[in-house]
């Protein structure tokens, strides 16, 4: 038998695939799935047939396992994922801003608890269904963090926060195969995951709505103000400023000609504000929370390709270290919608598939020169 890896399998057919490979190439695999929220009881909002993290999504994990005749165990997280991606991604919310939880799941629970408890065990490594791939830098020796072949499913924005230490022990078997391959692949196996649809939303949020968590989690939040435009000019009313972001359009409950789109939330005025399309435009944001892969530091300005969003195509953009350990990201033509709370993630310009690094967006500056980021 060869060397032990953990594989986290979620019930879907990608950490299936991963499994089934893995021990096809001869290592010890161990199958865990990690049980990080409540019952559907428990949830303020009800589960959907496919999503993750239900009862039926363990039980397909663990057949899978048995299919494979690999041991597989179900691990709760439920404190560690609540205290450390629930409860943060409410209080941004309740800040004004549009948080990123999967990224944060990622560093912390999946590559962070599960990856230690994973070495802890003598895996060798952790692996998981993501579509990226890692490699070694022959100069530097320094891990890094690739995009998956597959441009459609590739997840290495969800992953800029891995540091050297969690990546020199990850794997990513499907970081070379494209969808479609993997479910071929699944379905010679005979795997039972091999056509199941993929879960589209947040594990906790399987219906995509988070103002039902916000209401009975933070219902001091949730206070009634006044909806704006540009001008100061009142157009309405809101019910609550965690319950909007950036580029919303729908639920604005405002008349006037329009159509009108938030541009703004001010949670210490308690006050959403509204424009045009066109007002959604910038080109320079600032970003907090760096992680670099790529390089153990940023030392000058640089060209680089950079997207605000997952599947968002990268665009060509500067990125320039500030005094304080953030960074300013400047981009050649404005985009739309950026925003805080959000995850930037620069790509090598010479290679676009290798991420720079990557954080959490503070602030937008809208239409700025390039002179004025010098």
């Amino acid at each position: 038998m060869g060397a032990r890896a953990v594989v986290a399998m979620s019930g879907g057919v990608d950490s299936a695939v991963a499994a089934a490979l893995l021990q096809e190439e001869g290592f010890d695999v161990i199958g865990v799935t990690l049980k990080v929220w409540g019952s559907v009881t428990e949830s303020p909002v009800p589960h959907l047939p496919h999503s993750c993290c239900t009862p039926e999504a363990y039980e397909d994990a663990r057949l899978v396992a048995a299919h494979l005749g690999v041991p597989h165990y179900l691990l709760n997280v439920e404190q560690e994922f609540d205290a450390q991606v629930v409860t943060p991604f409410l209080r941004e919310y309740a800040n004004g801003r549009t948080p990123l939880p999967c990224a944060v799941c990622n560093t912390a629970i999946k590559f962070g608890s599960l990856l230690r408890r994973a070495l802890a065990w003598g895996a060798a490594f952790l692996a998981t269904g993501h579509y990226a791939r890692t490699a070694v830098d022959p100069t530097t020796g320094r891990v890094l963090l690739k995009r998956g072949v597959d441009a459609e499913k590739d997840q290495s924005y969800f992953l800029y926060g891995l540091t050297q230490g969690q990546l020199a022990h990850i794997r990513f078997p499907l970081g070379a195969m494209r969808k479609s391959e993997v479910r071929a692949w699944a379905e010679r196996r005979g795997l039972r995951v091999a056509r199941k649809p993929d879960s589209q939303e947040l594990c906790f949020l399987p219906t995509g709505d988070y103002r039902g968590l916000l209401r009975d989690r933070c219902p001091d939040a949730l206070r009634p103000g006044l909806v704006r435009d540009r001008s100061g000019r009142v157009l309405g009313t809101h019910e609550g400023v965690p319950l909007f972001t950036i580029g919303q359009r729908r639920g604005l409950g405002i008349g006037g000609r329009g159509p009108h789109y938030v541009v703004a939330v001010n949670p210490v005025a308690n006050e959403v504000v509204v424009g045009s399309e066109e007002e959604l435009l910038a080109d320079t944001l600032i970003a907090d929370r760096v992680n670099l892969i790529a390089a153990e530091r940023l030392t000058e300005r640089q060209p680089v390709l950079a997207t605000v969003r997952y599947r968002h195509p990268a665009q060509e953009a500067t990125i320039t270290p500030l005094a304080d350990g953030r960074v300013r990201v400047h981009f050649s033509r404005p985009v739309r919608a950026i925003t805080p709370g959000q995850a930037v993630v620069v790509y090598d310009r010479e290679k676009p598939d290798l991420v720079v690094g990557g954080g959490t967006i503070r602030e937008v500056c809208r239409r700025m020169s390039p002179e004025a980021v010098d």
